[in-house]
């Protein structure tokens, strides 16, 4: 009897184990889901890591001091398009809304969608650096030998005076990236799907 006892105390503590290791997966799993989307708001809203912000309208002061914005494009592997500013460097008022332009051209014989990353330099000035309007906020389609001049519409929030750091910027650095659209859906689709349901190397090389 105490040898029964004794094996059924012990299959309730394996079980108690695995059911804690279960619930802690899945809650890791839920987080790791969670990151991306809770990543991308957090660098919206402090400009963590050069991200941009959004603005609706364009700001209320501008101040008599002048910075500096240069232009960066780049290309990623697989999208055959050429991409460079119009523009390599521009003279702005703190405060006051300006217009940029980078040209885009599909150099490929077939459609192309991409989409574009971007970024500010230095990182402080990410908290301050705002876009009305710009082509990054949508999916870009190309047809072969097609080119297109893709606005941006932007300003320097006059708070980065204030800021001890960024305050002291002469310039800052615009840089977008562009990447194949469906390669970027393909990567998310990927990640998104449970590793059991995902097609194995020789279900998706037939």
């Amino acid at each position: 009897m105490r040898e029964t006892a004794k094996s059924t105390g012990t299959e309730r503590r394996h079980y108690r184990v695995a059911l804690i290791c279960a619930v802690t997966a899945a809650g890791m799993l839920g987080l790791a889901y969670a990151a991306v989307p809770l990543y991308t708001l957090f660098c919206q809203v402090t400009g963590f890591a050069g991200t941009t912000q959004r603005a609706e309208r364009p700001a209320d002061t501008v101040l008599d001091r002048v910075v500096t914005i240069r232009f960066d494009a780049n290309v990623a592997p697989g999208l055959g398009w050429k991409f460079q500013p119009v523009q390599r460097t521009m003279d702005v008022k703190i405060g006051e809304n300006a217009l940029a332009f980078y040209k885009a051209e599909n150099i490929s014989d077939r459609p192309i969608v991409g989409t574009a990353t971007f970024n500010v330099a230095p990182e402080a000035a990410g908290a301050y650096f705002n876009k009305i309007e710009c082509f990054c906020f949508q999916e870009q389609r190309l047809e072969p030998g097609e080119s297109i001049d893709m606005p941006v519409s932007f300003f320097v929030d006059p708070a980065i005076v204030e800021d001890e750091i960024a305050g002291h910027l002469t310039q800052i650095t615009l840089s977008y990236t562009f990447h194949p659209a469906e390669k970027q859906k393909a990567a998310a689709l990927q990640a998104s799907t449970p590793a059991a349901e995902r097609p194995s190397a020789s279900e998706s090389g037939s």
